[in-house]
């Protein structure tokens, strides 16, 4: 695994802080939006690798620097250097929602400004497969390759397409995940003309994002990337790699209803094909790591997918929403969770859904309210849900 994070850039590092409740939401500068903001996002700091990575002959947009660092990470955590036929059997498998979505924004503002200048390179850092390319570059994964954009679930359906190419045999090992940065003045200003962005919490800006919260106000932009090693039981085991985990189940499904509010059948499909695909019961579930985006409508929705599904055992479960600290990551956001929901299930111990002080009725779920749990989990659940009602569920359970 690897992560670059507004709570870490390791994904130990991730973890405890979100465990811990330790919030990576800050205020935006008013320089980067142009003017006089109230706004907060969730927030990169930059690291030596993604200052070593912008110094490229061929620049990378910033959230190709969050890609390579992340891949990096986790090829490092996985013990892996892949050379000469390995490589045509390791592939990358890459979600974003707007790829070089900065270096657009800074190209149109170099456009429109009195002296116009584009970069030569903006086409290329721009592109929406420029973060897989770059990984696959830096890494020298020469098997197949695949850029996934299915707004906030890119990077879960990455990671289930990844799981399906390996178990059918097209790949020994991939590079699965997804990167996003969308922390701009334009980007900001769009989602805020949409209205789903969360109204800042005054007294305390950092705790503005609250999920399933009776006084929660929409979601809070983050930015980063996430990426798992996939890899065949076989190739692992010849190898004597260590195992985090094992990905059994993936659900993909699609609302087919409406462009921005969910729709509970299509998730509750999604989460039911993933357990099918597990060969696994309900019941065996213990933790679910919640889409939970702190909008009024879905995290209603979501509440009632999985009552739906689930049952009685809907009350027995423990569910989060880690978005409350790391903000909405979008294309990114899938395989962030993923990460945590699998440290969830190695570790026994379950994130917090951070400031939740105040039960919404609607919202009638454990949802492990501002302090981490210990539980022995058997199987775990992320749930990722786009715009579009793209759908994407991965399962988990130890190896």
């Amino acid at each position: 695994m690897g992560v670059v994070s507004p709570c870490g850039n390791s994904p130990d590092e991730l973890f405890e802080n979100l465990v811990e409740a330790r919030s990576g939401v800050s205020p935006v500068p008013t320089e980067l939006m142009g003017r006089p903001t109230a706004l907060v996002a969730a927030r990169v700091a930059r690291t030596p690798e993604q200052d070593q990575a912008a110094r490229q002959p061929i620049q990378l947009d910033r959230a190709a620097q969050f890609a390579v660092t992340a891949a990096g990470q986790a090829l490092a955590d996985a013990g892996l250097e892949l050379s000469g036929e390995d490589s045509l059997r390791a592939g990358i498998y890459w979600g974003t929602g707007l790829g070089g979505a900065t270096s657009i924004e800074e190209g149109y503002r170099s456009y429109f400004s009195e002296k116009p200048r584009i970069r030569p390179t903006l086409v290329v850092m721009g592109m929406s497969n420029s973060a897989a390319a770059h990984v696959a570059i830096a890494y020298g994964l020469r098997g197949p390759q695949i850029n996934v954009s299915t707004a906030c679930s890119s990077s879960a359906v990455s990671i289930g397409e990844a799981y399906r190419a390996i178990r059918d045999g097209y790949a020994d090992v991939v590079v699965a995940g997804g990167s996003e940065a969308l922390i701009t003045g334009g980007n900001l200003t769009a989602w805020e003309a949409m209205r789903t962005l969360a109204r800042t919490d005054a007294d305390a800006p950092s705790r503005t994002c609250k999920p399933f919260s009776a006084n929660r106000s929409g979601l809070v932009l983050g930015e980063g990337a996430a990426a798992l090693v996939l890899e065949s039981e076989a190739h692992a085991t010849r190898r004597g790699a260590r195992v985090r985990a094992a990905i059994t189940g993936y659900g993909n499904a699609g609302d087919a209803s409406n462009i921005s509010r969910p729709d509970p059948d299509g998730q509750v499909r999604a989460m039911r094909l993933a357990l099918a695909d597990a060969v696994l019961d309900p019941s065996r579930i213990g933790y679910i790591n919640a889409h939970g985006t702190a909008t009024e409508v879905g995290d209603a929705v979501e509440t009632s997918a999985i009552k739906a599904l689930f049952g009685e055992h809907a009350r027995a479960l423990c569910v989060s929403s880690t978005k409350a600290l790391h903000g909405h990551l979008l294309g990114g956001a899938g395989a962030l969770e993923a990460v945590v929901a699998a440290l969830a299930l190695q570790r026994g111990v379950v994130p917090p859904t951070a400031h939740l002080d105040l039960p919404d009725p609607a919202c009638d779920l454990d949802y492990v309210p501002n302090t981490a749990r210990t539980v022995p989990l058997h199987a775990v659940m992320s749930n990722s849900f786009g715009f579009g009602g793209m759908n994407a569920v991965l399962i988990f359970e130890p190896y």
